[in-house]
Parts: C-alpha cells; sequence; structure tokens
C-alpha cells in the first residue's frame, strides 16, 4: 500500500481546505510543492487570516499580488540592472531569484490589505460571508402561536 503524504493539502490554501482538487493533483503525478520563498499562514481573528512571505531582496516595485477566481498569485521578478552598476559577489546567499506563488482562497475571502515590512510581505485576508449566506433562526409556531425556536 502507499502512503501519501497530505501536508500539501493544507499548506496552499486558506480558509478551507480543497480536498477534491489537491487530490487529483497529487493522482495526476504532480506533487512537487514548491518551497521558495517561504511563507506563514496565521489566523488573525475569527474570520481574519495573515499570509506572511520572505521577499529578501526585492522592493515594492519588483512584487506583484492578483486576485482573481478565488485564487491568490503573488510574482516577484528582479529588474536587471546595467553590467556597469552590477555588484561583484564574494559569496551570494541571498537568492532574489523571481518566483510566482498561488494560493487558492475559499469562497468570499478578501484581500484587505498588503504591506512589505522588514524583508516580508504581509497580505492580510478576510472572509466575508454576505447576510443572505449567514445561519438565521426560524421560529417553529404550534397553531399559531410560538412555540419554541430553533437556533441555526
Amino acid at each position: 500500500m502507499r502512503n501519501f503524504d497530505l501536508s500539501p493539502l493544507y499548506r496552499s490554501t486558506v480558509g478551507f481546505d480543497r480536498l477534491g482538487s489537491m487530490l487529483d493533483q497529487l493522482m495526476s503525478g504532480d506533487v512537487s510543492a514548491p518551497s521558495y520563498p517561504p511563507y506563514n499562514i496565521e489566523k488573525t481573528g475569527e474570520d481574519a487570516y495573515r499570509i506572511s512571505i520572505a521577499v529578501a531582496g526585492f522592493g515594492e516595485d519588483d512584487l506583484n499580488i492578483e486576485v482573481k477566481d478565488q485564487s491568490l498569485t503573488i510574482t516577484a521578478k528582479k529588474r536587471e540592472v546595467a553590467d556597469d552598476k552590477q555588484p561583484r559577489y564574494l559569496h551570494r546567499g541571498i537568492a532574489e531569484r523571481g518566483f510566482e506563488r498561488r494560493f487558492q482562497l475559499a469562497d468570499h475571502m478578501k484581500v484587505t490589505a498588503a504591506a512589505l515590512v522588514n524583508g516580508l510581505l504581509h497580505i492580510d485576508l478576510v472572509r466575508e460571508v454576505p447576510e443572505a449566506l449567514k445561519p438565521r433562526t426560524v421560529a417553529i409556531t404550534n397553531g399559531g402561536k410560538p412555540a419554541r425556536t430553533i437556533e441555526g
């Protein structure tokens, strides 16, 4: 029997688990989980989340954040520098290579803010469920009189 590591299922989703699509991806053989750049996902409130990505060497102009069809995409591309202004490294340990990182968002997830602080890109998200989709209380009547209330 084959053992599957399901930890990639929980690393790239925010606000819910899209088990079906991730299992399809596992079964198709595409199990490579990108590891650059490192990131954290934290729950900051009841319906609030924060994604923090280590983007050392990148400035605000080098980063792009896009939300489309429940997918959050962060891309970074280092701008080219003229050869005469290119530094001569004795040791180069900071990668500064471009990347693209995607996160699948749950329904009703909204990106509220993004900030670049001390080499970390912080992206704040909040789940805003419309009032029509929230649970509500329905009164049960008994012969025209309210008898009891069931809460959703």
